[in-house]
């Protein structure tokens, strides 16, 4: 363990170079890794990392590495770790560094948030940041605590710089086109998002290694609870952009379920290299076969909007298939539709219909006045008919990012806030609201 000079307690931010010095508390997912990917200039090459040790930190100091070593674009990281039974201790004795990175097991996650925040620490979270009904009341009083000593809290949503997922936020939000977002029913939903996740995958040209925990919904959480966190974010701050959300007024739960994926022990095995179920997964085994509850679909209401969120997760994704995202959002005027299936070779696209009731010609006009607006900012969109009432919003793929960038993004933003000391209210209350609508989902599917 490589020791250094005990470095002063958070404090203001100005912008300049170095002053966020890191510190990343028991990494145990890969996010907390990419995070680093890219070197920052505000960011202290120099980074605090405190964890309990094993396989999942010795995974993370390899990422690290590696980004250190390449060719292109190297890191220069310079780790000071910390590993013992007290490593959680130890870091709020030491308060070395400002900003808490947490990507890891998510049962230990909000009250890592709680304790940091109160330690006085920036905390920059990966999700889910909460994964039941006991964790989100304890994220709220980190929530109230972080106001009281003027810090930041802040959940790492990569979908939001997803281009698609940015321009379908343009589009829903152009009333020339859209209109306004229906209200619709609970058997037909105005919003209805679906991700599909994979166990088995690769990230960066390896094979993801997940640890055994990933499999207990105990201590990963449910889809419902977990993934679903993404679209119910990408619907607040798509369909209700800037509008604070408060989850004891505009929100209200309609239903609700859940059920499990089933993995074999060669399945399980190929996924975490470990050669037998733990112990703990026991309770989850059906006649040898584990069952994961990786499936969850859940309708609620937003200021009387009616949205339907459903979260899935395969063990391995089809022949040049991936982790895929459909969405459709419904409006007076339009709809607004993602796609991302085997008809679209796995590539994601975005899709805009009209409505019956606008002619063809009022489409047509919006459409060439909405793609011309938005060129300003995004030169590389075009159009393209693909029937009557039908457009493909064409995004060349080289003009996209990778999942792996968006972290990047996240970050950059979340240190803006830190300077600037600017972060709008509805991203806390409308956090705030997602984790109430993902935890109070989650209790209604298992009372069911």
């Amino acid at each position: 363990m490589q020791q250094d000079r005990k470095e002063p307690a958070p404090g203001i931010f100005t912008g300049k170079e170095g002053e966020i010095k890191l510190v990343v508390l028991d990494p145990g997912h890969f996010h907390a890794s990419l995070l680093q990917k890219f070197p920052q200039k505000q960011v202290n090459d120099t980074v605090f990392v405190y964890a309990p040790g094993g396989s999942e930190l010795d995974q993370y100091l390899a990422s690290i590495e590696g980004y250190n070593s390449r060719s292109e674009n190297p890191t220069a990281w310079i780790g000071i770790v910390y590993s013992g039974k007290d490593y959680l201790e130890k870091m709020i004795k030491e308060r070395r560094g400002n900003v808490v990175i947490l990507a890891g097991n998510n049962l230990k996650k909000t009250d890592y948030i709680y304790q940091s925040i109160n330690a006085g620490y920036d905390v920059l979270s990966d999700k889910p940041m909460a994964i039941n009904s006991e964790n989100f009341r304890l994220l709220e009083s980190a929530y109230d605590s972080a106001r009281t000593r003027n810090v930041y809290l802040y959940d790492v949503m990569t979908e939001r710089y997803d281009i698609l997922n940015t321009l379908t936020r343009e589009l829903v939000n152009n009333v020339e086109l859209f209109g306004e977002l229906q209200e619709g029913t609970p058997e037909s939903p105005s919003v209805k998002m679906e991700s599909v996740h994979h166990y088995y995958k690769e990230v960066s040209g390896s094979v993801l290694v997940r640890p055994a925990w990933f499999y207990d919904v105990e201590q990963q959480g449910e889809a419902i609870v977990d993934v679903a966190t993404h679209m119910v974010d990408l619907i607040n701050w798509q369909c209700f952009p800037d509008e604070v959300i408060d989850y004891r007024q505009d929100v209200k739960l309609l239903s609700a379920s859940h059920w499990p994926t089933t993995l074999t022990l060669d399945q399980f095995c190929r996924s975490t290299g470990l050669d037998a179920f733990p112990n703990f997964l026991g309770k989850y085994l059906n006649r040898s076969l584990l069952e994961v509850y990786g499936n969850g679909k859940f309708n609620y209401q937003v200021k009387g909007k009616n949205i339907e969120v459903c979260a899935l997760w395969n063990y391995e994704a089809p022949k040049g298939g991936g982790d895929t995202y459909s969405a459709v959002i419904k409006g007076t005027k339009a709809t607004i539709e993602i796609v991302q299936n085997q008809e679209e070779k796995y590539v994601k696209q975005l899709y805009v219909e009209k409505e019956p009731s606008v002619t063809s010609e009022e489409f047509d006009r919006s459409i060439a006045g909405t793609v011309k607006q938005l060129q300003r900012s995004y030169p590389y969109i075009s159009a393209k008919r693909v029937s009557d009432s039908r457009y493909r919003i064409e995004v060349p793929v080289e003009s996209r990012k990778g999942h792996e960038d968006y972290f990047g993004y996240v970050a950059q933003k979340f240190f803006g806030y830190l300077v600037n000391r600017d972060m709008p209210e509805w991203e806390i209350s409308n956090t705030i609201a997602k984790y109430y609508i993902t935890t109070q989902s989650l209790e209604m599917a298992r009372n069911r």
